[in-house]
């Protein structure tokens, strides 16, 4: 099954407890594509300026990312700068330059119009809704994120959005703003109510929860010893989720849910314990496989006699 992304592609700058580096790629179609094609092909679409290096855009194509929605435009590329503390659930924004991300207006190439499953990511609404309008047919699958710059902004717009997707991917303080619920379960029901089918809480090294109809399923984030970077880590985790479905699993049942939210929790494992991609520069399937047994193992138990 076809999947596509639509989102940022930029050049970070970030510092952490653990070290800096400068002007490395970042952006949620970046990382999202990066996760989901260690379970098959993805495409993208996105703008980069006259400044982003060609090696980023050909390690992506190396990973069998189609990038025939990328298009480079006079102009410099979006741009972040960011600090994170001891804390790292919380990134400190020192500079954003949208530069030619400013503009971006996202035309879906025609070859890219009929993808079975659709991720819509952290851009404005308007532009989410444009890209919902391009697709000729229908996706399986539609999957949004979102951030609280657009839920306080632009709430009407995002809500219109809400109700034609299948799927929200949202941290939990976002959840709550968004909802206007302390409690994130409910917070996670109100949303629902809002048109999703679905909602995916993402709650940093505490895992995430997955909410559909009547079902809750909670996926631990794996603990690991060394986390360097948690940027990129909550589009890891959507690339995960949807390549593992779309690929591999195939259904939207509620098992293949579950599924597929230990396989976004595990990319996403892999994605902080380096900085920006380069922990996917040398991940093997070998070690992808290895985490998912560890982390069936870590959430495994026999019935408990009461």
């Amino acid at each position: 099954m076809s999947i596509l992304a639509v989102g940022s592609i930029a050049l970070d700058s970030l510092e952490t407890p653990f070290g800096k580096r400068e002007e490395v790629p970042g952006g949620s179609a970046t990382f999202f594509s990066t996760a989901a094609s260690f379970f098959g092909p993805v495409a993208i679409v996105g703008v980069v300026g006259e400044d982003f290096p060609e090696e980023h855009l050909d390690f992506l194509r190396a990973r069998g990312v189609d990038l025939g929605g990328v298009v480079r435009k006079p102009g410099r590329t979006f741009r972040w700068r960011g600090r994170y503390g001891f804390d790292l659930n919380e990134a400190h924004t020192l500079e954003t330059q949208l530069n030619v991300f400013g503009d971006f207006d996202p035309e879906l190439p025609p070859q890219l119009r009929r993808p079975d499953f659709l991720f819509l990511g952290n851009i404005h609404p308007r532009l989410q809704a444009k890209v919902l309008d391009q697709v000729d047919a229908r996706p399986k699958l539609v999957a949004a994120d979102t951030m609280n710059f657009w839920i306080e902004n632009t709430r009407s717009e995002l809500l219109e959005v809400l109700r034609r997707v299948d799927m929200l991917f949202i941290n939990d303080a976002e959840a709550r703003q968004l909802a206007g619920e302390h409690n994130v379960v409910k917070a996670a029901r109100a949303i629902l109510r809002m048109g999703p089918k679905r909602a995916v809480i993402k709650r940093g090294e505490y895992g995430a929860l997955l909410f559909e109809d009547g079902h809750v399923f909670a996926s631990p984030a794996y603990p690991l010893e060394d986390v360097f970077d948690p940027t990129g880590a909550g589009d890891s985790f959507a690339g995960g989720f949807l390549g593992y479905l779309a690929h591999r699993r195939r259904d939207l049942s509620i098992d293949g849910l579950r599924q597929a939210c230990i396989a976004g929790s595990t990319l996403a494992s892999f994605c902080v314990e380096r900085f920006s991609l380069d922990r996917f520069r040398d991940l093997t399937q070998e070690e992808i496989a290895q985490r998912l047994s560890a982390f069936k193992a870590l959430t495994e138990f026999h019935e408990i006699p009461v």
